[in-house]
C-alpha cells in the first residue's frame, strides 16, 4: 500500500514538472530569417513588376511581334498569268490550275512521347509515292529527314490524277497546295515565238520573258488575325491586286502552222541542219508567221536540247549571198549612175580586183539591170556597186534595215555582223554587192524586202498587235519609182530563164531573189551552204514579204532555187489563200507542183 502511494506521489511530481516545463517554453522569432524571406519576396515582386512594365509599356514591340507571329496570317487569292493569243483570238498560252506536293519534315518525323523516339515512317506509302513520282524512295527520305525544316517541295506542277493519288495516300506531313501551270495549245509550232515559263511561272524565253511584267498580275492580299483554333477573327488589312494583262500577237496561227509544216518537211527532205521562215505584212510590218526547225514542245521540256530553244530567225546571222543583189541595183538607181533601161557590159565574164577574182558562171556579155538580177550576175552587181560612192552604198544598206534592230525587241535579237572600215578595197565592195562581208538575220532580210514591196517606205517589224503608234515611225528610204522598178526586175527571177522558177505560185505574180552562200570556216569558206529565197507577192499589189532559209542542206541539192524556192512557193500559195488575196496573174500558167519536195529533181 505504502509503495503504491509513493508511486502515485512520484507520478504527480513528474507530471507537474512536465507541465511546468511546457509552460516555460515559448516560440522565439528568428528575425533575420524573416526579414531575408520578406525582402526576397518583395524583390522578386518588384522585378516581375518592372519586367512586366518594361515589356508591356516601355518596350512592347517584341511581345507584340511574338503575338503577331502566332496569330496574324497573310492570305493571297491566286492570280493567273495573262493569256497570249494570235491576231484572231486563238489561244497560244494559257494558265491552268495545278498542284504542288510539299512536306513538313517536323510532322513527317513526329516525336512519340510514349517511346521517346521518332515515329517510324510508313514505308509502303512512301514507296507508292516514289513510284507515282518516278523517283527513288531514298531521295524522298533525304528530303524529309531534317525535322528542323518546316517546308520543302516534293514536286511541282503535278497532274490532277497524281494529286488525287497523293491525297488518297494520306501520308502525315505530305500535303498539296494550289498553283498554276502554263500550257501551250500549239506546242512546237509557235514555241520559238511564245517561249515558256519556269516552274515559278516566270517567263524565261520568247514573248513570255519579254512581257513577263505585263503578263504577271498581283494577287489580292488579306492580313487576318486568327485564334488558337485557326479561325479568322479579324481582317487587319486588305489590298486589291492588279489583274494580269493579256497579249494579242500579230501572228496568224493558221499561217504559222502552214509555214512550220512546210518548213519541217523541207528540213527532212533536204536533210538540212535547220531552217527558218519569216512572213511580214509589207504595209504594217506585222509578222504573220515566224518559225524555225528544229523546234521543241514547250509542254514537255525534260529531254529538249539547248540548241532547239534558239529562235534562229532573229538570233543567227549569216552571209545572205545573192539575195542582197537587188540592193546593189537599187543603190545604183538611187545614185543616178544607171537608169532602168541601162545596159551593163559584163564581158568577159570575170575580172580581177586587188588580186582577187570576181566571175560569173559564164560570160553574159551586155545585159540589162533586169537580167543582172534574173541571172544573178556577180559581174553586173560588182560594176554597179563600184560605180556608186562608197558612203552612199553603205547608207543604202543601213537605210534598208540591215545591221540594225528590226523593231520587234525580241529576246536575243542580233543586229548582224558588219565590220566598218575607213578604207574599202574594190574587191570588198564588190563582195558586199553579192552578199559577202556582211551577215544579217532572217528577220532583217524580211524587213528589207518588205521595204521594197512597200514602195521604199521602211516600217518597223512588230510582233505585238497594238493600236498605239510605234516608237519608230515609217520612213521613206528610197524613191517609190526605183523601189517598184526593182520589184518588177525581181519578178523575172521566177520566170523562164530565172534562178528561182520553182518559187512560182499558180495564179499569182511573184517576185524574189535566190541566195546561195558558202559558210565561213577557219581559213576561208567550207563546203556547207546557206540557201535563201526572199520574195514578195503579189507583184501587182504587194501584200506579204517572205524569207525562207535552208541551212546546210545535206542532199545532192544545195542551190537555193532547188531547196528554198519550192518551200517558198508552198508557203506563199497557202498564205495568199488564207488572206483571201485575189489572183493577179491573168495569163494561163502551167501547173506548178509544190515543189512537193518529192517533185524536186
Amino acid at each position: 500500500m505504502a509503495g503504491n502511494a509513493n508511486r502515485r506521489v512520484s507520478a504527480k511530481r513528474a507530471t507537474s514538472k512536465d507541465r511546468q516545463a511546457k509552460q516555460n517554453t515559448s516560440p522565439m522569432l528568428m528575425q533575420w530569417r524573416f526579414l531575408t524571406i520578406l525582402f526576397s519576396v518583395i524583390l522578386v515582386f518588384v522585378c516581375l513588376a518592372a519586367r512586366a512594365a518594361f515589356i508591356q509599356v516601355i518596350e512592347p514591340d517584341l511581345l507584340i511581334q511574338q503575338g503577331d507571329n502566332r496569330t496574324i496570317r497573310v492570305r493571297d487569292n491566286p492570280s493567273y498569268r495573262g493569256l497570249i493569243t494570235d491576231r484572231h483570238g486563238e489561244q497560244l498560252a494559257v494558265s491552268v490550275p495545278s498542284k504542288a506536293i510539299w512536306a513538313d519534315p517536323k510532322v513527317v518525323n513526329a516525336f512519340d512521347s510514349d517511346t521517346g523516339e521518332t515515329q517510324p515512317l510508313d514505308i509502303r506509302r512512301f514507296q507508292a509515292l516514289a513510284e507515282v513520282l518516278g523517283r527513288d524512295v531514298q531521295s524522298l527520305y533525304d528530303k524529309v529527314d531534317n525535322p528542323k525544316r518546316r517546308f520543302v517541295y516534293i514536286q511541282r506542277q503535278v497532274t490532277p490524277a497524281m494529286a488525287n493519288f497523293v491525297e488518297e495516300l494520306a501520308i502525315p506531313g505530305i500535303y498539296l497546295r494550289n498553283e498554276s501551270k502554263r500550257y501551250y495549245p500549239t506546242g512546237e509550232v509557235s514555241s520559238h515565238v511564245i517561249g515558256f515559263t519556269n516552274v515559278d511561272d516566270k517567263g524565261i524565253e520568247g514573248i513570255e520573258k519579254l512581257y513577263n511584267d505585263w503578263l504577271t498580275g498581283t494577287p489580292d492580299k488579306r492580313k487576318i488575325r486568327r485564334d488558337a483554333k485557326g479561325r479568322q477573327v479579324e481582317i487587319i488589312e486588305q489590298h486589291a491586286g492588279e489583274k494580269a494583262g493579256d497579249l494579242m500577237l500579230t501572228i496568224d496561227q493558221r499561217i504559222q502552222a502552214l509555214a512550220y509544216r512546210e518548213l519541217k518537211e523541207a528540213t527532212l527532205y533536204f536533210k538540212a541542219a535547220s531552217a527558218s521562215v519569216v512572213i511580214v505584212d509589207v504595209h504594217t510590218g506585222e509578222i504573220l508567221a515566224l518559225a524555225n526547225t528544229p523546234s521543241y514542245n514547250p509542254n514537255d521540256r525534260a529531254t529538249v536540247s539547248n540548241h532547239r530553244l534558239r529562235n534562229r530567225a532573229i538570233t543567227d546571222a549569216f552571209e545572205p549571198g545573192s539575195s542582197l543583189k537587188p540592193i546593189a541595183v537599187l543603190a545604183a538607181l538611187e545614185y543616178g549612175t544607171v537608169q532602168k533601161d541601162s545596159i551593163v557590159d559584163t564581158s568577159p565574164g570575170w575580172m580581177r580586183l586587188g588580186g582577187s577574182r570576181v566571175e560569173d558562171p559564164r560570160n553574159y556579155g551586155k545585159i540589162t539591170l533586169t537580167e543582172i538580177i534574173q541571172k544573178s550576175s556577180n559581174m553586173g552587181t560588182s560594176k554597179l556597186a563600184l560605180s556608186v560612192d562608197k558612203n552612199f552604198l553603205m547608207d543604202t544598206y543601213y537605210n534598208m534595215g540591215l545591221m540594225s534592230d528590226t523593231g520587234t525587241n525580241m529576246v536575243g535579237e542580233s543586229n548582224g555582223i558588219f565590220h566598218e572600215r575607213n578604207r574599202w578595197s574594190e574587191h570588198e565592195l564588190s563582195s558586199l554587192s553579192f552578199g559577202y562581208n556582211i551577215s544579217v538575220t532572217t528577220a532583217q532580210l524580211a524587213r528589207m524586202y518588205a521595204t521594197i514591196a512597200n514602195g521604199g517606205v521602211k516600217v518597223p517589224l512588230s510582233i505585238i498587235k497594238s493600236n498605239e503608234p510605234a516608237l519608230e515611225l515609217p520612213e521613206r528610204v528610197v524613191s517609190h519609182e526605183n523601189a517598184m522598178a526593182v520589184l518588177e526586175m525581181m519578178e523575172s527571177v521566177t520566170q523562164e530563164g530565172g534562178s528561182g522558177t520553182k518559187a512560182r505560185v499558180p495564179g499569182y505574180r511573184v517576185a524574189g531573189k535566190t541566195g546561195t552562200s558558202r559558210k565561213a570556216v577557219a581559213g576561208g569558206y567550207g563546203e556547207e551552204y546557206v540557201n535563201i529565197f526572199a520574195g514578195i507577192a503579189p507583184v501587182s499589189d504587194p501584200q506579204i514579204a517572205v524569207v525562207v532559209l535552208i541551212n546546210e542542206p545535206g542532199g545532192d541539192l544545195y542551190h537555193a532555187g532547188d531547196t528554198a524556192a519550192p518551200t517558198f512557193s508552198a508557203i506563199v500559195s497557202g498564205t495568199l489563200q488564207m488572206l483571201n488575196v485575189p489572183p493577179d496573174d491573168n495569163a494561163k500558167t502551167a501547173s506548178i507542183h509544190r515543189g512537193g519536195q518529192h517533185d524536186v529533181q
